[in-house]
């Protein structure tokens, strides 16, 4: 495992079933790692819960956000936090039990050499478990356009466990990233791609939640629908861009 500072984000909204049993696992299977809860103002007090694991523990951080504003604006406040404080790695982490903190070792022992480390459910050895039919089709299907319409080579480009280098972060220009949801990670494993960055998948084991509501809407798979195919067609675009401009170059 590597010896970078290292911190785990996790954005939490009404996580709080969830949020101590997770934090008190991943301190465990990677003790030197700290933590960063980003709550987004969540009714049911996960906040006030996050303070008391800060105040019973010095690597376990809190920032508070003042309204719920959505998966990406939690994670690009959270980036922020650690690229300010000199944190090596970032992780990316749900709170909700899904992302087994057990696998955090697996991830970091990937990283060496690498600038992303994505979890992926769908390389062989990944898989979920408890998910119904239905959404185990969605998501292999939006990875596979996904894959096809970006020309990704990435098998699960919606993952939510990952691990960054802080130059892979500091490189993609996050200031300019304004997707949610599963369109946040597609959009930045694309970025992370495209600015040149080795990116590695390794298998995991997703779980669905055991408490709490599940976030996932509608609204968050229309919206990674339509900007995954603006995005699609602007890649084409480029592409037969690329091929009139090398057709045109005079043989020698």
């Amino acid at each position: 495992m590597i010896a970078d500072r290292c911190i785990v984000v996790i954005p939490t909204y009404d996580e709080v079933d969830n949020l101590e049993l997770v934090v008190d696992r991943i301190r465990a299977c990677v003790p030197r790692s700290d933590v960063l809860v980003v709550d987004d103002a969540s009714p049911d007090g996960t906040g006030e819960l996050a303070d008391k694991l800060q105040a019973h523990d010095p690597q376990v951080h809190v920032l508070h956000r003042a309204a719920k504003e959505g998966l990406g604006a939690a994670y690009l406040a959270g980036f922020a936090w650690a690229l300010e404080r000199g944190y090596d790695v970032i992780i990316e982490m749900d709170a909700d039990g899904s992302h087994l903190p057990e696998q955090l070792p697996r991830l970091l022992e990937a990283l060496p050499g690498v600038d992303l480390v994505l979890g992926s459910r769908w390389v062989p050895g990944g898989r979920v478990v408890n998910w119904p039919r239905r959404r185990e089709l969605l998501s292999r299907g939006g990875n596979l356009y996904t894959r096809l319409a970006l020309g990704l080579p990435l098998s699960d480009a919606t993952a939510g466990f990952r691990a960054f280098r802080r130059h892979t972060l500091e490189g993609i220009d996050l200031a300019t990233v304004t997707s949610q949801g599963y369109c946040f990670q597609v959009e930045l494993a694309r970025r992370t791609v495209e600015a040149g960055h080795r990116v590695v998948e390794v298998p995991i084991t997703f779980v669905e939640r055991q408490a709490g509501n599940s976030k996932m809407t509608g609204e968050i798979v229309r919206e990674a629908l339509v900007r995954v195919s603006q995005w699609g067609l602007e890649h084409r675009i480029s592409q037969a861009r690329t091929f009139l401009t090398r057709s045109r170059v005079p043989q020698r």
